[in-house]
């Protein structure tokens, strides 16, 4: 039997799900992230392949207010819906069998809005006037701490301990590299699934395998 732990980036597991999948309520998207992880183990049954748990990492959501410089006004982003939708997701996934939160937090003292790269091109060549900009062109930047560290802390155990034969990293960030080189070492068979995101090529070296589930529900 291959014991088998499932790491899923979290942040990047919303921004593709999303793409693919399209938007959701928090408990569809629960049941979806569900689907999606065990979809791993089912479709292995030559291989034998058992859940050992899946591990999920992410931040609370922001409820800082910040200055928005369009607006000339604060945004308070513990009143909005991202907000709400968040904690409910977070919530529902405590609920479910053999999954566990892994939580850092954000830089909210350092959040601010930028314009997005699009947006400064366009002012930059002129095909976009400063009294056009509108919402659409601004983006909150807001960095995650602890939420890499979780997951190269957490791959580096599972390895040593010797809990799992298989990780499999739902990711499509490079950052994992030296922790994926450990557990190889260890003897763990690394796979990354990076929900048909491009990935450096260098990266192949470093993995045994990609493999992705992300099509349309079945």
């Amino acid at each position: 039997m291959i014991r088998t732990a499932i790491l899923v980036d979290g942040a990047f597991y919303r921004r593709r799900s999303y793409y693919i999948y399209g938007d959701k309520e928090p408990s569809e998207r629960a049941d979806e992230l569900e689907w999606y992880c065990k979809r791993h183990i089912r479709e292995e049954k030559a291989d034998q392949c058992s859940l050992y748990r899946v591990f999920y990492y992410d931040c609370p959501p922001m409820d800082k207010k910040v200055y928005h410089p369009l607006l000339k006004r604060q945004i308070d982003f513990g009143k909005t819906n991202d907000y709400t939708w968040a904690n409910i997701f977070f919530k529902e996934l405590t609920h479910r069998r053999k999954f566990a939160l892994r939580l850092g937090r954000l830089a909210e003292e350092q959040a601010h809005f930028n314009l997005r790269p699009e947006a400064t091109k366009k002012l930059m060549n002129g095909s976009l006037k400063i009294e056009d900009l509108t919402e659409k062109h601004f983006l909150l930047d807001v960095k995650q701490k602890g939420v890499d560290m979780r997951i190269a802390i957490d791959i580096s155990s599972l390895a040593f301990k010797k809990q799992v034969d298989r990780i499999i990293l739902i990711s499509g960030d490079s950052d994992f590299v030296p922790a994926s080189k450990q557990a190889r070492r260890e003897g763990i068979d690394f796979i990354l699934d990076p929900m048909r995101s491009p990935i450096k090529e260098d990266l192949f070296e470093h993995i045994d395998g990609m493999r992705t589930k992300a099509s349309k529900l079945n």
